[in-house]
């Protein structure tokens, strides 16, 4: 495990969240609950049958983490909350009670009525089954309309490149092609991501393949909007663009192509401008530099929901409990 996993678990056990894992009868999120409740990552929520999670795992110990049965539960409250926030889609309180029998659901309505601080799903349900009631429960943070992803990439400590060779790439896992509005939203997250679970001072970098006007079209345009209106939301962050990956990366280049910018030449939190580069990039440097990718993260929800693997560890699951826990703590 790296030592920015370390870190993130160690941070996470100071703020004593309340996590909920809806695949609760999930051997390995079983063995995870297990483990993140002993370590004091959270407190744990697993959502299923108490009898089908002792048979999976009988040697697991769960005192102190909180087991729910959906089957058996009252779930009246939850499905009048998922009423009232659904009834203008059309949405009648018997479909609600049916979707709220769905631990996916009930987990993410949880999170809601302020019972937990954020959910982790994703072994076996597939990404869009574990975001969409999170976007039509949680919905998206304040001033930010797109949830998107991103990957905190561990290079070698005394890497030149990043803060002690942390940096943070978006989006590579989600938008395949956004507007100017978008990019600007997945900018302003993965900067939130950066400082909250990567524990590094933002230096954002729009890219592209031009820097600072040295070439034109619609691509880079794109690119330049999105800088408006990220700055204009966020004016505090350290944001520039367009800029190429090296002038972004490399201080010689930087002063030569975007001479006077306080993120080119140290950026470490790098924005492609589209899921084909975010995805090409961050596997790239995986591979070729040897770094450690970490995610993807989910961010932009107003309450954090992270989408797991469905190769996941057990290990892997008590990392993003943690990543989760932190995101929680977010100042939104």
């Amino acid at each position: 495990m790296s030592d920015l996993l370390k870190s993130v678990r160690l941070k996470a056990k100071d703020l004593h969240k309340t996590i909920v894992l809806a695949e609760g009868e999930e051997p390995r999120i079983i063995t995870a609950a297990a483990k993140a409740q002993a370590e004091g990552v959270a407190q744990i929520v697993l959502l299923g049958s108490p009898a089908v999670i002792a048979q999976k795992c009988p040697d697991a110990n769960l005192d102190g983490v909180k087991i729910i049965d959906i089957a058996t539960a009252d779930i009246e409250p939850y499905a009048q909350a998922l009423y009232d926030i659904r009834k203008s889609k059309g949405m009648d309180i018997d479909t609600a009670r049916k979707l709220t029998r769905n631990p996916l659901y009930f987990g993410v309505l949880m999170v809601k009525r302020g019972e937990a601080d954020g959910m982790v799903a994703g072994s076996v349900n597939a990404t869009g089954d574990v975001l969409r009631p999170a976007l039509q429960i949680i919905k998206t943070a304040p001033g930010i309309k797109t949830v998107s992803s991103c990957f905190i990439m561990v290079l070698d400590k005394d890497s030149k490149y990043g803060e002690k060779g942390v940096m943070v790439f978006g989006d590579c896992a989600v938008n395949p092609n956004p507007d100017a509005q978008q990019l600007a939203d997945i900018a302003i997250a993965s900067a939130g991501t950066a400082k909250a679970i990567a524990g590094i001072s933002p230096k954002v970098a729009l890219l592209s393949y031009s820097t600072k006007g040295s070439a034109k079209g619609e691509l880079i345009d794109k690119v330049t909007a999105a800088l408006e209106l990220a700055r204009a939301a966020r004016p505090d962050l350290q944001i520039d663009g367009e800029l190429q990956a090296d002038a972004a990366l490399v201080p010689s280049v930087a002063d030569l192509k975007a001479p006077g910018s306080f993120v080119a030449g140290s950026a470490n939190v790098l924005i492609f401008p589209d899921l084909q580069a975010g995805n090409i990039g961050y596997k790239l440097v995986q591979r070729l530099a040897g770094a450690e990718a970490i995610g993807p993260i989910c961010q932009g929800f107003n309450s954090p929901v992270n989408d797991l693997s469905r190769g996941c560890s057990s290990e892997d699951v008590v990392n993003v409990v943690a990543m989760t826990a932190l995101q929680s703590a977010i100042d939104r």
